[in-house]
């Protein structure tokens, strides 16, 4: 008869620090990576041939363009939802600042899509418009669309960068040089946004791409440390600042 004792093989759960962080990462990397797509390919023809909506051209890439937007203003919402009940310990007002970026971000990507899909109705269905009436409406639409991409994508990432950025330097969650390059990269971003909307470049252009450099490399970076890492240090109640009231500032606002 076996006296021997069992033994419980099952894996340790892990832990909710961890689980936060590596969700956090995922969606992280999923807005950057969903979000290259659409700008890059599938948005060709509706953006860029004027004849698109008379009939020229393939409109199949456009609803994945579509799809590929959703999905990254809903996981950019998602990633805001995820870190604020970490991050608002050591500054309610910027965690919340976060979110309300994050989501006004995803409500500008909304609206451009909305604009998008608009054109492909005009084109699928002209309703007895003529042609000049189609392409003028068409070409109203792809204003909105590119001003909500100033707008949203444009400008928001820095505001998302001053709010987060702030936070995660004074909890070190993880290293610092992380939120100092998001810091640095918020203000270039913020000028490269306000010459393009003085006319002074285009928003797709060489000199707003270097501008806009350090943003990238502060959202990509993080991402892949909170999946790969997890946060440097378990924040603990005892070791964050008191909450502040609700109509003070907690130092870390934007």
């Amino acid at each position: 008869m076996d006296t021997e004792p069992r033994t419980n093989h099952r894996r340790p759960a892990m832990d909710p620090m961890r689980k936060t962080a590596l969700a956090a990462g995922l969606l992280y990397l999923a807005t950057f990576v969903f979000s290259i797509p659409a700008a890059f390919g599938f948005y060709d023809g509706v953006l860029h041939d004027s004849a698109f909506v008379l009939g020229a051209g393939s409109s199949s890439g456009v609803a994945w363009g579509a799809l590929f937007e959703i999905i990254t203003a809903l996981t950019g919402i998602a990633t805001a939802v995820v870190l604020y009940p970490v991050v608002k310990r050591w500054g309610q007002n910027a965690a919340l600042g976060f979110v309300a970026s994050r989501t006004l971000e995803a409500a500008m990507i909304f609206v451009g899509v909305l604009s998008v899909l608009s054109v492909v109705t005009l084109r699928q269905d002209p309703a007895g418009a003529d042609a000049t009436g189609l392409t003028t409406a068409a070409h109203s639409l792809l204003a909105v669309k590119n001003w909500t991409f100033l707008l949203g994508p444009g400008i928001m990432p820095a505001i998302n960068a001053l709010c987060l950025g702030s936070l995660l330097y004074r909890s070190r969650l993880v290293p610092r040089i992380f939120p100092i390059i998001g810091l640095i990269g918020a203000p270039l971003l913020l000028a490269a946004a306000v010459g393009t909307l003085f006319g002074l470049h285009d928003q797709v252009s060489s000199s707003s791409a270097l501008l806009a450099a350090p943003i990238a490399i502060w959202e990509f970076a993080i991402g892949v440390w909170m999946t790969v890492k997890g946060f440097r240090v378990p924040p603990r109640t005892e070791d964050a600042p008191p909450t502040p009231p609700a109509f003070a500032f907690s130092g870390a606002a934007v």
